[in-house]
């Protein structure tokens, strides 16, 4: 089997993080989304994997982090959309890479909890012509649901419906054969102008062929817009296992839920997981709760910070409220001023948020 990781797209919703860093490679529990999708693949025993990415600046920020995949022992093939054109678009573009062979198709924003190593079993062992996965969701509107027959077989695909006839949603994860090669060329676009995915396998119910539906009974988020990408952070970061390869004084207090790496210092500080602390970054005189991924790098100094990312190269210094549900771009520095008149100065991109108590 192949893999085809679809990794184009603005995240237009997560800005203003994602003008300068592909929504991808924004790091879940301090490791990239992308990164651990590709670790999924590996594990499901798939080395051939293309990745679908953007003509512009993100795609080329997705290769120069991911290269060729010889970290993973992985073969990595880019495939370049030219436009939005939507998912069954990709298939197409991708169709010289993929030949005749069974593949599973994954979004490179979504995480899932379990992997996928059972469901590319399972599908590469039956006769199956595709797999999809659904799971129950509370508001099926934002995605491509499935309606089901009596006797748990498809019956029909929509893409986001105005008016859903199930509360079963797609889950960024297909699995399919040659057929739908075939599928993707026979529809036309949707009402967004887009040729989706949820149409072609839509034509393959229609057509007879085999589409077998996997319920699946664990987590799964779309981090797509900052409160997921929080819920997915928290997801993951209760996933790990604890350990302490950097400093922590004997002033401070850590649980043993905490993720302390290489390099990274804890002094005088309490830290409450489950949370991860980065590569070089030092938590000073502050205090760090549960739900929290530091990345590499960073400062906290004379703070407080809960149920928050924290990307690279940033700093929080004597801030006297505490920080909480909070997305922190890189090189972001916050810090406590002396000066008068006293005043909230503040430099805040396009799309930026900014809560004040």
């Amino acid at each position: 089997m192949k893999a085809l990781i679809l990794s184009g797209g603005k995240g237009s919703r997560l800005y203003p993080l994602t003008y300068t860093n592909a929504k991808q490679l924004i790091p879940v529990a301090n490791k990239p989304v992308l990164f651990r999708v590709i670790e999924a693949i590996r594990d499901a025993g798939i080395s051939d994997i293309g990745i679908i990415i953007g003509s512009g600046e993100n795609g080329r920020r997705v290769q120069n982090a991911v290269g060729q995949g010889k970290r993973w022992g992985v073969d990595i093939t880019y495939i370049v959309q030219e436009a939005p054109l939507g998912l069954a678009h990709c298939v197409i573009i991708a169709q010289d890479f993929l030949g005749d062979d069974r593949f599973v198709m994954f979004l490179g924003d979504n995480v899932i909890e379990g992997g996928i190593s059972n469901l590319i079993s399972d599908f590469r062992d039956s006769d199956h012509n595709c797999q999809i996965v659904l799971t129950p969701v509370q508001e099926p509107q934002h995605y491509g649901v499935a309606e089901l027959n009596p006797d748990r077989s498809i019956k029909r695909l929509v893409e986001k419906p105005r008016e859903p006839r199930s509360n079963l949603a797609l889950v960024g994860i297909y699995m399919f054969d040659e057929n739908v090669h075939s599928a993707v060329q026979a529809i036309k676009p949707s009402w967004r102008g887009e040729l989706e995915i949820t149409d072609a396998i839509q034509w393959l119910v229609e057509q007879d062929y085999n589409v077998h539906p996997y319920i699946h009974r664990g987590w799964w988020i779309d981090t797509g817009k900052p409160i997921d990408m929080l819920a997915a952070n928290s997801k993951v970061l209760e996933e790990l296992t604890p350990r302490v390869d950097g400093f922590v004084d004997k002033d401070s207090q850590v649980d043993e839920r905490v993720f302390v790496e290489t390099g990274a210092q804890i002094i005088n500080s309490v830290v409450r997981g489950p949370t991860i602390i980065g590569k070089n970054t030092r938590i000073v005189n502050s205090y760090v709760g549960p739900f929290t991924s530091i990345y590499h790098d960073c400062l906290v100094e004379d703070a407080e910070i809960e149920h928050s990312l924290m990307l690279e190269h940033s700093q929080i210094i004597d801030v006297p409220t505490r920080i909480t549900d909070s997305l922190i771009g890189r090189n972001v520095e916050m810090h406590h001023s002396e000066l008068k008149p006293r005043a909230l100065k503040v430099t805040l991109g396009d799309n930026s948020r900014l809560g004040l108590v």
